[in-house]
This record gives C-alpha cells, structure tokens and sequence, in this order.
C-alpha cells in the first residue's frame, strides 16, 4: 500500500477518541490543518499541522499510558515513521510540537487555555521548560512552526463542528513527499 493510501486509511479507520477529549484523533489532526489553513499558512505547515500527531496512531493505546502515567513520545514516533516519506519542512514541527507546548506554556495565560487533558499530557512531558531549555528551543530551525503548530493544536479540540474529509487533503500530502 503506498504511504498515502496507508495515511488516509489510518484516518478513516481510526475512531479512538483523542486522550482526554470528546473528539477523535482524526477530527482533532485535521480540525489543527484546518486553523492553519484559516491563517493562510505554507502548505508545509498546513501538512505538519495534518500529520501533529500520527504517532498515536501508531502507539499501542496511547490511554493506556496515560492511565499509567506515560509519556508515549508520539511526536518521536511519529517524527521517525514520517521523515521518511516527507520533506524536512512538513516533520520537523512535528518534532518540536510537545516542546513548543512546554516552551508556551511557560505563560500563565497560555497555560490556563490548556485543555485538562494537555495539562496532564503536559506533566507526563516532561513539564514547563526552564530557561536554558527554552533558549535553546528557540535556536532550533523550525522554532517558529512548532510554535505555530502548537498554537493551532491546542484551539483543534471542538466538538460539533464540521471537519474536511481526509480525502481533501490527498493531493498536499503527495505535493509534500521526498
């Protein structure tokens, strides 16, 4: 099966609700696609924004590890399953996206937005940065779209509303492949 294929059938197949939430994995990853694609984002982002986190598709049962006070690494997992079929720009966010949720949240403001799951999913992380962790965060490449990344994460989690069909996003995931 070709990645593509495999991607979006991972989509359409996956019903888990994301950890914590009232919506799927699926609806929260293209619910995060959708709010880059509100601010006119690159389409690397837009794609990043797609794929934040495939690596729970990919984790046994990421609730499981909640449960069991875990940190899965789903942005490592997902990093290293999809570096290699897409380009730098689209993975490399992807990477960082947890650190940018540590690094942000840092901000007392930003920290309250937190939905009750990300702050328990925030302490399994690893907890806020400190200063030396978040310098130097903000000397990596993709700083700024881990950030971006993140910010449109944590707004991805509504219920009732209408989401695209993966299906719409077929042709940027292959306009993003090596």
């Amino acid at each position: 099966m070709h990645i593509i294929d495999k991607i979006i059938s991972n989509f359409k197949n996956n019903n888990t609700l994301y950890i914590g939430e009232k919506i799927t994995i699926s609806q929260h990853m293209i619910q995060t696609a959708m709010n880059a694609e509100k601010t006119k984002s690159s389409k690397n982002l837009i794609c990043s924004c797609l794929l934040h986190d495939y690596g729970h598709f990919i984790v046994e049962d990421p609730n499981v590890l909640v449960r069991k006070k875990l940190d899965g690494k789903h942005e490592d997992i997902g990093y290293e399953y999809l570096k290699k079929f897409f380009k730098k720009e689209v993975v490399e966010p992807i990477k960082y996206h947890v650190l940018a949720k540590r690094y942000l949240a840092r901000n007392k403001k930003y920290f309250n937005f937190l939905s009750d799951a990300s702050k328990t999913s925030l302490k399994l992380q690893g907890g806020l940065l400190n200063k030396k962790e978040s310098k130097d965060f903000e000397k990596k490449n993709y700083f700024q779209n881990a950030i971006k990344l993140r910010k449109f994460d944590e707004a991805a989690k509504k219920t009732g509303i209408e989401v695209k069909s993966i299906d719409k996003y077929r042709n940027l995931l292959i306009s993003k492949l090596l």
